[in-house]
């Protein structure tokens, strides 16, 4: 056995080489997102630029995009689905030439990256759902200036913070309250290195990927909710819908033949929020008064959620006043518990195959 290290400067010792690890996968998570960022604004801007050349319709971008997506997919990974390329081309427009560089130039210079986009890919996609260019520009400089990490940009956004800023009589006082993160607001370095937009971008796999088990999941219980006794019809997967100006997807759509009713299916990764069922209850509404055929009954949600240790299964009974009815679709569907197992047995054959 070796022997245990009593020198009284050994804790400062150690904590320097920690703090040099740190630093260092701080800069090399850093690096990725300026090469990331940079490559995909690039890739907008082909887009773009090829679009222009062609038919300016936009039911032609959209099949650009769906015929890029399977070529890249093919060699790259997930990483190149329409909705991403939808948001290179969408990065492309709201962050032109003019507006990034005094210099346009036509070769992507991937040693001014940094400075063209000091921020990193995850925190432009948030901004690009921000529809008011002003306020667009202010969460922009704000998190800038403040070193937000994406939690906080998010959580800031969704707490409408421009608009209280802009009420607010004393902006000065917001505008530091607002730069202070909460403990929720902390991103790790292994975080950042191992973000899915990461390792997608990289070729690189830790374990599986959250889009992986995502799409793993969605596969095995189609199959088994198709299996338990014939009355579920499948309708469709990744189902979009608009609400505003914001597009949504429904991971699995059935209809059920006993209940007469659609069975909306929304696969969470992660611990079961009160979110959730306020989003699955938005698509209910929304399947109530678009996807309802008249003589059938109001739709039942699904939400099922995932974590390392635990799996969670929820109906969501929206808008059903007639108990007797609720009575019946809890009797004829299956048991929440059945459903968290069969989770579980995914996440299952998953850690399988990799080892």
């Amino acid at each position: 056995m070796g022997k245990i290290i009593k020198s009284t400067g050994y804790d400062s010792f150690a904590a320097g080489i920690r703090d040099l690890l740190a630093a260092a996968r701080q800069a090399s998570a850093r690096t990725v997102n300026s090469f990331m960022t940079a490559t995909y604004w690039e890739i907008g801007r082909r887009i773009v630029e090829f679009e222009q050349g062609g038919k300016a319709k936009a039911e032609y971008g959209q099949s650009l995009l769906a015929r890029l997506s399977v070529d890249l997919k093919a060699e790259y990974g997930r990483g190149f689905s329409p909705d991403n390329l939808e948001y290179m081309r969408n990065f492309y427009v709201a962050y032109p030439p003019e507006k990034i560089s005094e210099t346009v130039s036509r070769k992507l210079d991937f040693n001014s990256a940094g400075a063209r986009f000091p921020l990193p890919w995850s925190h432009y996609v948030r901004l690009l759902a921000v529809k008011n260019p002003l306020a667009r520009q202010f969460y922009e400089t704000e998190a800038l200036r403040g070193g937000w990490s994406v939690r906080q940009l998010d959580r800031q956004i969704s707490s409408i913070f421009y608009e209280r800023t802009a009420l607010s009589k004393n902006k000065v006082a917001m505008l530091t309250k607002g730069a202070k993160p909460k403990p929720e607001d902390a991103v790790s370095p292994e975080e950042e290195l191992k973000d899915p937009c990461v390792l997608e971008f990289l070729g690189l796999k830790d374990e599986y990927s959250e889009s992986e088990l995502e799409e793993a999941l969605i596969k095995h219980l189609e199959t088994f909710l198709l299996e338990l006794g014939g009355d579920f019809a499948f309708i469709g997967r990744q189902k979009r819908l608009r609400i505003g100006d914001t597009w949504f997807r429904v991971d699995l759509l059935f209809f059920h033949r006993k209940l007469r009713c659609l069975v909306v299916v929304d696969l969470k990764v992660g611990k079961f929020t009160h979110a959730d069922a306020g989003q699955m209850h938005m698509y209910l509404n929304y399947a109530k008064a678009n996807w309802t055929h008249e003589g059938e009954n109001p739709p039942v949600g699904l939400i099922l959620c995932t974590e390392k240790n635990n799996s969670v299964a929820k109906y969501a009974l929206e808008g059903l006043s007639n108990k007797v009815l609720a009575s019946e679709y809890h009797l004829a569907l299956p048991a929440e518990k059945l459903l968290a197992d069969e989770i579980e047995k995914t996440h299952e054959v998953l850690n399988t195959r990799k080892r």
